[in-house]
């Protein structure tokens, strides 16, 4: 089956379960200290204007796109970042007017970031199942998937032409810990140090709010959910 047939399958699993990270983050937070100086925070707190102009600063390739239902500041990205490009399972040819690629300008600031981390472990492409989700809601600004706020990543390629897939080569369990003293895949090879390595790094620099990976849940078993939540100061990593 070719991959793009599975988004919309992807999309039906993984809607209702995601919508449940936000009030579960309240029982399972984080605060680190100083949290107003954490790039997730800064992301989240900006207006449209104060966020594109970020990106133009950083040179980002991407095109603003008119008012879309619960999204801040909508946008599409253009090119790679750091050698790194984004992109749903669909075609090339439908990606440019498809409403999968929409990306809120506060997430693309911290996948900016992110993808430093990633060319570091010589990742060039990151295919995702899901950004934007339009919501049924008309008046209010989204979170999470409604605001195109969050990355369900589930394939990162890599420059020798070799892929790292969630669902195949984290070698986690629903769980255990995701990163810090004695948390690890197991079996530990090296495409699962790999991707352990990336989450952990990226939880570090707590570019993201939200990090579920398959330790979280099943419904997470094929793809890290990377989240920018506005107007919060605590980070979950599971």
């Amino acid at each position: 089956m070719h991959a793009f047939l599975f988004l919309p399958l992807v999309l039906a699993n993984v809607a209702a379960q995601n919508a449940t990270s936000e009030s579960q983050a309240q029982v399972n937070v984080q605060v680190p200290h100083n949290p107003q100086s954490t790039p997730a925070m800064r992301y989240g707190n900006m207006d449209r204007a104060t966020c594109e102009s970020e990106l133009v600063r950083r040179h980002v390739p991407f095109v603003a796109i008119g008012q879309t239902r619960g999204v801040l500041a909508p946008i599409r990205l253009t090119g790679p970042l750091h050698g790194v490009s984004y992109h749903s399972t669909l075609p090339p040819r439908q990606r440019a007017s498809s409403p999968w690629e929409i990306v809120d300008c506060r997430l693309a600031l911290a996948l900016d970031d992110f993808s430093t981390i990633l060319a570091r472990h010589d990742v060039v492409e990151v295919i995702h199942f899901s950004v934007y989700r339009p919501p049924h809601a008309t008046t209010v600004l989204g979170r999470q998937h409604d605001g195109a706020l969050a990355i369900d990543a589930g394939w990162f390629k890599r420059k020798d032409g070799t892929t790292l897939q969630v669902e195949r080569d984290f070698h986690g369990r629903i769980g255990a810990q995701t990163c810090g003293a004695g948390a690890g895949p197991s079996p530990s090879t090296p495409e699962a140090v790999a991707l352990r390595s990336i989450a952990c790094e990226a939880a570090d620099a707590h570019l993201f709010n939200v990090e579920l990976t398959p330790d979280y849940n099943w419904q997470h078993r094929n793809h890290f959910h990377l989240e920018v939540t506005p107007s919060v100061r605590w980070f979950l990593v599971h």
